[in-house]
């Protein structure tokens, strides 16, 4: 006869006991066992695959340990998942993924919504008007007064080229919630994943559902740093390989936004040097040319279950920015390895 060892919820593993197979009401679970111990045996282990013996019936302490590291994992993910859509203010459900490997969630990184100011630096600059159209799509709206073309066509897709920047009605404007120039603020309205990638790049995120060409995506947030600050951080991050630094060199290079410890899933967003989503800056409260809000459109007709990219020095498709605005979101000094795999990758991220 079968055992279990069954870990009993909400007691501790000295009460663990060993259960016959119709002791077991949880067929979940034992799916989810019984999933686990095929993926580990269908592993390759130095060219070679582990085939039990046939008249081996006891449980190989190997994988056993993977099983109960698996299901461990598991319970973590979900209680990352659970956090990560209490702390978000937005539309859009957050999932979780990893059938990869046992990485559990990420250590050190706390979920925000908005810019983080370091000490020392005010993000504090409301708008100082606003517009008291009717319809802000057909009168002169706060992209007028700023100089530029309103940013959305009527379904909501962005009709303007990469470098230019995109005005949004902000909370002294007497226009509703239903504005047609009210996108960014909204926030993500689309439910995306955070998965483990299969090509060494780590986490990813896709979308679970379709997503239309030039739709708002997602906006990159994180902590805003002194470019001085940047400099220094870019040193340690460099020696490490990561790239979080985005530098707001819209009008000027002073402030830097900093996602590697705060930030939202855009954190989680892998480069591409053919990506499907590019950067606009972006200003609805604070107007202060020095920051920017940085969002991120999709380039094209993104389908369910394809990863999201960007290209972290925007030389991507669709950009056909000016030479006066810089996106590279980092100031990079080591040369990193690319792993997008795309057609026309440049082999480097920087």
């Amino acid at each position: 006869m079968e055992y279990y060892l069954v870990k009993w919820k909400g007691w501790p593993d000295s009460t663990n006991t060993w259960e016959p197979l119709q002791n077991l009401k949880c067929p979940l679970l034992l799916r989810q066992f019984y999933n686990d111990k095929h993926n580990y045996l269908s592993q390759v282990k130095k060219g070679k695959a582990i085939i039990p013996k046939d008249n081996d019936k006891t449980l190989k302490p190997a994988i056993a340990e993977y099983i109960v590291k698996k299901a461990k994992q598991r319970i973590a993910l979900q209680r990352w998942q659970d956090e990560l859509n209490r702390r978000k203010n937005h539309k859009g459900m957050i999932f979780v993924e990893n059938t990869v490997d046992l990485e559990g969630p990420p250590s050190n990184f706390y979920y925000i919504n908005e810019y983080k100011p370091a000490p020392g630096i005010s993000l504090v600059n409301e708008a100082t008007f606003g517009c008291s159209c009717t319809d802000c799509f057909f009168e002169k709206c706060c992209p007028a007064e700023a100089g530029v073309v309103l940013a959305y066509n009527k379904n909501q897709q962005i009709r303007i080229p990469p470098g230019t920047p995109i005005y949004e009605c902000n909370s002294r404007c007497r226009c509703g919630p239903d504005c047609p120039n009210r996108i960014v603020q909204k926030g993500t309205r689309y439910s995306l994943c955070i998965f483990r990638t299969s090509n060494g790049c780590g986490w990813g995120v896709k979308t679970l559902v379709k997503i239309k060409r030039m739709s708002f995506v997602m906006e990159y947030v994180g902590e805003v740093i002194t470019s001085e600050e940047a400099e220094r951080r870019g040193q340690l991050y460099d020696n490490k390989g990561i790239t979080y630094l985005f530098d707001l060199d819209y009008e000027s290079d002073e402030f830097t936004v900093d996602a590697a410890r705060y930030g939202n899933v855009s954190h989680f967003v892998n480069h591409s040097c053919d990506p499907n989503l590019q950067v606009f800056n972006v200003f609805i409260d604070n107007l202060d040319t020095r920051l920017p809000r940085i969002a991120l459109f999709s380039t094209r007709t993104i389908h369910a279950g394809e990863e999201l990219t960007f290209d972290y020095q925007m030389k991507g498709s669709g950009d056909i920015s000016s030479d006066s605005i810089d996106h590279s979101p980092a100031k990079k000094r080591v040369r990193t390895v690319c792993k997008c795999g795309a057609v026309t990758c440049r082999g480097y991220l920087n």
